[in-house]
């Protein structure tokens, strides 16, 4: 009997250890997705830092070469190296060419050069004035000038000398060699994997609610993603470190839009798609600088028509009348005229110094103010009036001016309180969204709950609950980014923005016409402080005036205005063979050296 007992008992025991395990199994299976959650927001931390901080670190490695295009031999012996398309010549300190001759004007005139690699110069208006060859130069006309040419500037003899074949092919040499440029197949790689990895977390987060068009979003810009950079590459361009920032940044406004309204992934994807178009085709504009500036008429009429049409047919949306119904899309016009207004207020050389060229962009400007306040767009006028003040400057270098402007700017703030009271409100809460954290504070008191709620890591895609408060994927897109995805990729994502801004600041002293570097600055003008008004206005330390943050937040003209900006800043990329928007001549046309 004992016997049988131990026999069967051990039976027992074993079937019982089958059901325990049996239930320990099931256990395991149900609290898979938890555990795969828990270890892919790690996976996302690492494939972030590895995309991101090795893209910011080679763009703000990379050199910006210094190019000797010509000489200009002084009748005293002296030749000044010519190393920008175009030139400003005078006795100032501030001017690319300085000649140390009282006769000579402080601005006496432009030295430039065209893409064929054309000469000519242009008398401002000097005192003394400029003789060619013996023949006096019209004032503001440019005047073709050759290889051997005499220039009388003032009281100076002046000849023109191109570089020798030698120095021709060094100046290529020392381009390859100053290059260095980041391989993007690793890059995408690694985005490739968070974007799946992405796909699959948000499957798990949301459950039913989980839509195929998330799926199909995420393949399309992975699809984008890589059609592009094999295209360009075949195209002998090399430099994609900005478009990885971009594509990574929209990878991330696809996830937010999914999280909050999951069946409009797909047309947050649809609008990615086409700001890639619209950059490719600005790109390939602004190769041309004389067509480039032959459509700024262009410009002007679009965005004044876009206006007129924002404050005719535009229906009321968060306080402001920016919003235009077009069947089931609701689009902002006026973040198409942040193009048009960059456009317009960058500037060649020769228009630096035109003095109407300058009063119709600056009534173009107060038109646009105009506008926007009669919209209460109070947000995207700020950042109108912000990109205004670094495009004059960049135009004049007179600060005198800009203190006169932000003083009556000042003022015109005070009589905006006064009379719009929508506004006066946001200023009241202002710093103090806590002791009335459920009415007026209730935004930024529950963004600064979930983004503390995130920590370094966050929750995980989808598992958040800001997403149930208003304008979590737009206005308070920092907040929702620092609770589902953590603090870490959120800081990455505003350093982002700041490096594109750096990379724009750099460009200035390589920049081949100021056109593009007064165009880069101020498109990265505009990304900055869209971000620092998203962020900072989200938490409370400025108020919020309902901007997006680039590339991240959701709706579809803010994407589409996005990739258009990122243009202006491609166009300023000198770095050899690097951008498109720049032709290969004079480039090293054998694609040698510059990858890392």
């Amino acid at each position: 009997m004992e016997i049988l007992k131990t026999i069967f008992g051990g039976i027992g025991g074993f079937i019982g250890n089958l059901f325990t395990g049996a239930s320990g199994a099931a256990q395991a299976v149900k609290s898979g997705p938890l555990l795969f959650t828990a270890a892919v927001r790690w996976v996302f931390i690492l494939l972030a830092v590895f995309i991101l901080l090795r893209t910011i670190i080679a763009l703000l490695k990379s050199k910006s070469p210094s190019e000797v295009w010509a000489y200009l031999h002084l009748e005293n012996g002296r030749n000044i190296p010519v190393t920008h398309w175009e030139n400003a010549v005078g006795r100032a300190k501030s001017c690319d060419i300085r000649i140390p001759d009282m006769r000579v004007s402080r601005s006496h005139g432009t030295l430039v050069r065209d893409d064929s690699g054309n000469w000519s110069y242009m008398d401002l208006g000097s005192r003394n004035g400029a003789v060619i060859n013996g023949k006096p130069a019209p004032a503001n006309v440019q005047v073709p000038i050759h290889a051997g040419d005499e220039l009388l500037l003032g009281g100076t003899i002046c000849t023109l000398f191109p570089v020798s074949i030698e120095e021709h092919m060094k100046n290529v040499r020392t381009r390859v060699a100053d290059t260095r440029i980041l391989k993007p197949w690793l890059s995408l790689i690694a985005i490739t994997v968070f974007q799946i990895l992405t796909v699959m977390q948000l499957h798990i987060a949301l459950g039913p609610k989980y839509s195929p068009g998330i799926t199909v979003s995420f393949l399309g810009l992975a699809a984008v993603m890589w059609a592009y950079v094999i295209a360009l590459r075949s195209m002998k361009r090399k430099g994609f470190e900005i478009e990885i920032i971009a594509f990574f940044l929209s990878s991330i406004s696809l996830a937010v839009v999914a999280t909050v309204e999951p069946a409009g992934t797909f047309k947050q994807f649809v609008a990615v798609a086409m700001g890639v178009v619209l950059f490719f085709l600005m790109c390939s504009v602004l190769r041309n600088l004389e067509r480039t500036v032959a459509l700024k008429y262009a410009a002007y009429g679009m965005a004044a028509v876009l206006l007129v049409i924002n404050m005719v047919f535009a229906t009321a949306k968060f306080g402001a009348t920016n919003w235009v119904q077009i069947g089931g899309l609701s689009l902002q016009p006026s973040e198409i005229v942040k193009l048009a207004f960059v456009w317009v207020g960058a500037a060649t050389m020769d228009e630096l110094f035109q003095r109407r060229n300058s009063m119709v962009f600056t009534g173009f400007a107060i038109f646009c103010f105009l506008c926007l306040a009669k919209m209460r767009d109070f947000g995207t006028a700020v950042i109108f009036f912000v990109t205004f003040l670094v495009i004059s400057f960049l135009r004049s270098g007179d600060f005198t001016k800009l203190i006169l402007i932000v003083g009556v700017a000042f003022v015109g703030g005070l009589l905006v309180l006064r009379f719009r009271s929508y506004v006066a409100q946001r200023f009241a809460v202002w710093g103090h969204v806590w002791q009335d954290a459920d009415a007026r504070g209730y935004q930024q008191t529950r963004t600064m709950s979930a983004a503390a709620s995130g920590g370094l890591v966050g929750v995980g895609p989808g598992n958040g609950w800001l997403k149930h408060v208003g304008a979590a994927r737009t206005d308070l897109v920092f907040g929702l980014v620092s609770e589902e995805w953590g603090m870490i990729i959120a800081i990455l994502l505003v350093l982002s923005i700041i490096t594109l801004s750096i990379f724009a600041y750099r460009s200035i002293m390589a920049g081949r016409s100021t056109y593009y570097t007064i165009a880069a600055c101020a498109a990265t003008t505009i990304f900055l402080f869209q971000t620092i008004l998203n962020v900072f206005g989200s938490v409370d330390l400025l108020p919020l005036t309902g901007v997006t943050f680039p590339f991240v937040s959701g709706g579809g003209t803010s994407m589409l205005a996005s990739w258009g900006l990122l243009a202006f800043v491609k166009a300023a990329d000198t770095r050899q063979n690097a951008s498109f928007a720049v032709t290969l001549k004079d480039r090293g046309l054998d694609g040698r050296g510059g990858d890392e």
